[in-house]
């Protein structure tokens, strides 16, 4: 029998090797910010593509703030003259899931005076503030985060919070298992996991993924190396003998991270790690196991584990739910925090407790986004009356809701699950240029204040396509045309400012009729406005459209009278040709008359002599 199913098992072995062997790598994105050319860093020989994709920003030499920090010499600063935020929106970035990583730098000397505190938000979402004090700590100079990319692009915003100008040193986007880190129902799109704590127990070093030896699914995660939680109440051991089930999918985790642990010093004694954190967060927690210490049997270790004092995990033994001794494992749980510190405790029930490694991550539900519509209007807006760059509209209007546009009012829509834009308020700040008609995109504004600028040109019918308009000020520009008939559709407008303006024409008869129903508008200093009580009376003024008709007659009635002037001259052109031919054949004519006027004379002369003869009888001969 055995015979007989060697071929197969072997056949299975070697699919199972091809399969491996063969197995796509993941995708790896890495940005090297303020490069001018791809760069490959020594010893890993990692490939880092030049600087791209930016919104703003200038490009300067670095200081890398940490001994973990890729050894790259270029970094992208933004101050603040560029905008309160900037961004990297980089494409062809296929759907998936991602683990997002950003490394920050110093623009100058390293310093607690030079380190600059900002925003970071993904997508629209914010997942990170910097702290005070980050550049001393080697896990706190980057921020890290698992994201669901679904639009073929990610974008990665810095917000200026007063403090220094935010400094990036590089940007990596590295592809994950799409079942990565799955925590439970909430788990999926919609979701982002920011990377609070990531420790590794006892001895060893902080190292990354790829210094473990991990699979490259795994994310190339970074594990700060933590050899005691303090107070002599515990202490490191170590194997080198490999641990199962260890770098197994969706996580992937490197084997070594096993090998090493803390145990507690004195049986039946607690072993507590406390972190700080956000307040009000939910937060996942990734608790890592392997018995390392092979006189421990089933039974022999049994611990709580207990998360702000609440048991999270009952009767924890680890050969008897790993299965064996040197075996991975691996339990997950989430913990709501409610003040600034998660603390977590072993807490032994029979023997010493034990731990290889911690993460904690805060979850973050992510932000919904503008509607594409209305961003896309605004952009046409910055573009066509030059918003100056300290405006910063850069990323989503809307979100992260901690830095909204300035400017731009913004409400949740209920029935799209989308933000919108209600209100637009850009008065006094120097625009020029012409109203764009795309700004009928910005169908949910409520008011619109433009006065105060320079903004030129006729006022777009599409504006009267905004049904939701109560308020609309454009006063004080360079607007010059008619009122278009358009915004007297606009009934939900009360109040409407077009004064000291160029406008002229008849003012919509609709907007006249409104005047009786508490409306408030102005339409003073624009010489040319007629048609309501206030302006001008409109009976010596003509209608747009009987200005053109009486165009179009003119022009109408200038090419017949220059048709008639062409006909005129071509007929006094003929005579004076005619006259000339006439002139130049005189003399032949003379000649001619009075030789046939000879030959008549000759004629009637001898017809005259026969009728005599006759007359006078016949003439005899002798």
């Amino acid at each position: 029998m055995l015979r007989f199913l060697l071929p197969w098992m072997l056949t299975l072995c070697l699919a199972f090797t091809w399969a491996s062997a063969t197995r796509r790598a993941p995708l790896a994105m890495r940005i090297s910010c303020g490069a001018r050319q791809n760069v490959h860093t020594k010893q890993t020989g990692t490939l880092w593509y030049k600087d791209y994709a930016y919104t703003g920003g200038i490009p300067a030499n670095a200081t890398v703030p940490s001994s973990i920090t890729p050894p790259l010499q270029t970094l992208r600063y933004f101050p603040l003259s560029e905008g309160p935020q900037n961004c990297y929106n980089i494409h062809r970035v296929p759907k998936g899931h991602y683990n997002v990583r950003i490394f920050f730098g110093i623009f100058g000397q390293a310093g607690a005076a030079t380190e600059p505190l900002f925003d970071i938000s993904i997508e629209g979402t914010q997942i990170y503030s910097l702290k005070s004090g980050w550049t001393n700590e080697d896990d706190q100079s980057f921020s890290s985060a698992q994201v669901f990319l679904t639009g073929g692009s990610v974008s990665i915003c810095f917000h200026s919070t007063g403090h220094g100008d935010p400094a990036i040193l590089s940007i990596e986007i590295l592809q994950i298992d799409d079942n990565a880190y799955n925590f439970g129902p909430q788990f999926g799109q919609g979701i982002i996991l920011r990377t609070v704590k990531r420790l590794s127990c006892g001895f060893g070093q902080s190292k990354f993924d790829k210094d473990y030896g991990g699979d490259p699914w795994g994310g190339d995660r970074f594990w700060h190396h933590i050899r005691s939680f303090g107070q002599d109440s515990d202490h490191p051991i170590s194997v080198e003998t490999r641990i199962k089930q260890a770098s197994l999918g969706p996580n992937f985790y490197p084997g070594t991270l096993y090998r090493s642990a803390l145990v507690s010093t004195d049986a039946l004694s607690d072993l507590s790690y406390t972190l700080d954190v956000d307040p009000n967060r939910n937060y996942s927690i990734w608790l890592h196991f392997a018995e390392i210490d092979s006189s421990v049997g089933v039974g022999q270790r049994v611990f709580d584990i207990i998360a702000n004092g609440d048991v999270v995990f009952e009767d924890v033994d680890i050969v008897k739910l790993s299965g064996d001794s040197y075996t991975a494992l691996v339990l997950n749980t989430t913990v709501p925090v409610n003040g600034r510190t998660l603390t977590l405790t072993l807490s032994p029930k029979e023997g010493h407790a034990i731990i290889n490694a911690i993460e904690v991550f805060e979850i973050i539900m992510a932000e919904s986004k503008t509607l594409s519509d209305e961003v896309s209007a605004l952009q046409t807006l910055k573009k066509r009356l030059g918003l100056p760059p300290r405006f910063g509209w850069n990323g989503d209007p809307c979100v992260p809701q901690q830095h909204p546009w300035s400017g731009a009012d913004c409400q949740l829509d209920k029935s799209s699950s989308k933000w919108v834009i209600d209100g637009l308020d850009l008065n006094n700040q120097g625009l020029k240029g012409f109203l764009p008609n795309d700004i009928s995109k910005l169908r949910h504004l409520q008011i619109l204040n433009l006065s105060g600028n320079s903004i030129h040109g006729a006022i777009p019918s599409s504006l009267g396509t905004i049904t939701s308009l109560q308020k609309l000020d454009m006063s004080f520009n360079f607007f010059n045309g008619s009122i278009p008939e358009s915004i007297g559709e606009l009934t939900s407008l009360r109040i409407l400012n077009l004064n000291g303006n160029s406008l002229s024409g008849r003012v919509p008869a609709a907007l006249g009729g409104r005047l009786l129903h508490r409306a408030s508008f102005n339409f003073t200093d624009n010489t040319g406005l007629c048609g309501i009580p206030g302006l001008p009376s409109c009976g010596h003024h003509l209608s747009a459209g009987a200005k053109i008709g009486i165009g179009l007659a003119a022009c109408f009635g200038f090419l017949i009278l220059v048709t008639c002037l062409m006909c005129c001259w071509r007929r006094r052109q003929n005579i004076l040709r005619a006259q000339q031919i006439a002139a130049r054949a005189a003399p032949y004519a003379k000649a001619r008359t009075n030789s046939s006027r000879d030959v008549q004379m000759t004629r009637h002369y001898s017809y005259g002599n026969a009728r005599t003869a006759a007359e006078s009888g016949p003439i005899l001969h002798s």
